[in-house]
């Protein structure tokens, strides 16, 4: 079965949680294969990524710094998350409108 690749997209994330996709949840057994942040401010910056469960928040990287023009890659050297129905990622920033996101998948991994 082959198998279908995702993109997904914010910018402008600031101080409140924007959920990555926007519009719905995760389908079962999705595979993040890369997420990217980049700093579009003047000044540095502080970066979270999680996971709700739909019962806990679980952090990829919390309060990581980006400087100023510089990007996170918070998935690398081929690291992998597998999320399932009801799974939502979120991205926050500590500064408004500071952060543009761009998050890679692989949709419905095949038993």
């Amino acid at each position: 079965m082959a198998q279908e690749f995702r993109r997904y997209t914010a910018n402008n994330i600031g101080t409140s949680a924007v959920a990555i996709p926007t519009a719905a949840a995760f389908n079962s057994y999705d595979t993040i294969i890369g997420i990217s942040l980049a700093n579009i401010t003047a000044s540095p910056i502080n970066a979270s990524v999680y996971i709700n469960d739909g019962t806990d928040d679980i952090y990829l990287i919390k309060d990581a710094p980006i400087p100023t023009g510089g990007a996170l890659q918070v998935i690398d050297g081929g690291a992998k998350f597998v999320v399932q129905s009801g799974d939502r990622l979120y991205v926050q920033s500590d500064t408004a409108a500071s952060i543009d996101c761009f998050v890679s998948v692989v949709d419905n991994i095949s038993a």
